[in-house]
Formats: C-alpha cells, structure tokens, sequence
C-alpha cells in the first residue's frame, strides 16, 4: 500500500488511559503529515470532546466524529456531511425499550455535535469524561423534548445496567431503521441506519481523493469493527476485545504502550 491516510480512533487507541497524546505518538503523527498523509480522528466523541485534545495531536483538518455521522473541519468548522436521525425512528425505538428497560435515560446530539439535549435525570449519573462537558452543563427536559428532533447520536444509558446489556435488550427487540454500538463509554449510541466510521470514512476518502487500499485504520472497541474490515490495512489495539482483533489485519501494542505511534514508525520506514 502507498500510506495516504491514517485514521484513528481516540480513546483506548490514539490516547493513553490518562487521555492524553504522548510525545512519541505527536512526533509519529507530525511525521507522517510532513510527509502529506492525512491524519484523522475517527471517533463517537462530538467536536468539544475533540477540541480538547487537538493541539496535543495536532489535528489541524477533518474529523469523523458520532461514530462516522458527520464530518466537520476543525479549523473552520465547515461540515462535510451529517447524517441523523428521525425523530419517528428514535420514538419508536426508545418506547419499545423503555417498555422492556424501566429507568433508562436518553440524550440527543444535535446541530453538528455542538448541541447536546438530556432528559431530566440524565445529568446526575453522567461524568464529565463522559462526553467530554461538563454534567452540570446539560441540563434536563422531558423526554419528548429528547426526541423531538432529528439527532446525529442517540445516548442510551442506565443507572445500574451495563451498556452491554442495554445493547442486547435493543438487538432482541428486532426493530430496524438505525445502526446501534458500543464505543466502551457507558451507554449505547445509536446513529442513522448504515452509519458506521467505516462509512464516514469512505465518504472522506472519496471527497480527499483517497483510495481505501491507501487508509491504515486503528481502534480497539465495538464501534470500530467496520472501519477496521474497511481500511486497506486496519490495526486494533493489543487490549481489544476478540471481534476486534479479528476483524484487523494486524494488532499493535496497547495505547498505553505507543502502538499507533509504533505502527506508523514502522509503515514510514
């Protein structure tokens, strides 16, 4: 492959478990735009979880962020694409969980990841890792306010059962018209049907001119499963699940360990 394109997953890939960019992964990075491959963070966060980290990654460009929803610069903020769901499909979908789940909790994120809608209750179980903001920030409204709009991610939680649990509850139910995953968070996330950061991701390329056999593609959860399978050469982190690391071509060490960083010395020789 001629490496034109990295792209990167951010928590539990890119980022240390401190959250933070070590000074061998920015130099790997800073590397590899010398030298014109494009370096994009592929991930569920929204731009205000991003803008946290982009002067220590150096992310100066696009950004795939709501597992591959929408596509934003983060330079001038201009939005490539947006894919979100409608509001039919999230009432339906949160009616027929919640009759099955007592106790779940719903927010909604809106307006290119800048707006972020929580129903009443939401915020007093929420951290600020989180979604990378502040709980005391979001607020409360009713559920129907929640749902009543179109939405780049639909968060899915409850106080006591793990996310996995929730994502099997969803899956048992057999609805369609959304694409649900784990990105290791704790709660479901929930996109347009077919959305998926490898779809995202092929409409970048597309609009960069980038073939896929020329994309390395690194994650290590759930929501990086397609993305992986997708890219001419995907890479999953040492401490990735089995789904994961099966659907790569290769697996690194683990993001506490400089993997990305690893990988990428390696590929620019």
């Amino acid at each position: 492959m001629t490496l034109r394109l990295i792209a990167t997953d951010l928590d539990g890939t890119l980022l240390d478990s401190t959250g933070t960019v070590t000074s061998r992964t920015r130099r790997a990075l800073d590397a590899a735009r010398a030298r014109g491959i494009h370096v994009v963070p592929v991930t569920a966060r929204q731009p205000i979880g991003l803008r946290a980290i982009a002067a220590e990654a150096g992310f100066d460009g696009w950004a795939l962020c709501g597992n591959g929803a929408y596509a934003t610069n983060l330079v001038d903020g201009r939005m490539l694409f947006a894919e979100e769901l409608p509001p039919e499909t999230i009432r339906t979908l949160a009616q027929a969980l919640r009759a099955s789940i007592p106790g779940l909790l719903f927010a909604s994120v809106r307006e290119g990841g800048e707006t972020f809608v929580a129903e009443d209750g939401y915020a007093e179980i929420a951290d600020y890792s989180d979604h990378k903001r502040h709980p005391q920030t979001m607020g409360g409204v009713p559920l129907d306010q929640v749902l009543a709009a179109p939405t780049l991610k639909l968060v899915i939680r409850h106080p006591e059962l793990s996310p996995g649990v929730l994502f099997e509850a969803l899956r048992d139910l057999g609805l369609v018209g959304f694409e649900a995953t784990l990105s290791g968070a704790p709660f479901v996330e929930v996109m347009a049907e077919g959305v998926t950061k490898a779809t995202g991701l092929a409409r970048l390329c597309e609009h960069l001119d980038v073939s896929q056999s020329d994309v390395v593609a690194f994650g290590d959860a759930l929501n990086d499963v397609e993305m992986l399978r997708w890219a001419g050469h995907g890479v999953a982190m040492a401490e990735a699940e089995d789904v994961v690391r099966d659907a790569a071509d290769e697996v690194a060490a683990s993001n506490d360990d400089d993997g990305v960083a690893r990988v990428i010395e390696r590929m620019l020789g």
